[in-house]
């Protein structure tokens, strides 16, 4: 009776998903609406500057100004200055 069930779903799964795809025709992107006026495309260089060189600048900066704007004194972790080390002696040696 498992696998009954494993089928139909699988054949609901699969059914959903090529219907999905069928009614979200990319060929409809094509057409252009009305008052639609796309401006000319960005060159690689553009485009890696702008999804990638203005993200990593904008969080160096952040990061800079959290760590300048820091106000703790105390840079030490802690748990090190607490922690008194010291080494067992065996009772069996």
């Amino acid at each position: 009776m498992d696998k009954k069930n494993a089928l139909r779903a699988g054949a609901l799964a699969a059914g959903t998903t090529l219907m999905m795809l069928l009614m979200s025709s990319p060929a409809l992107a094509l057409t252009r609406d009305d008052g639609d006026d796309p401006g000319p495309g960005l060159s690689v260089i553009q485009t890696l500057g702008l999804f990638v060189g203005l993200p990593l600048l904008l969080f160096l900066v952040i990061t800079g100004l959290v760590m300048v704007l820091d106000k703790s004194k105390d840079r030490k972790p802690r748990a090190s200055q607490d922690v008194d080390v010291k080494a067992k002696v065996d009772a069996k040696a």
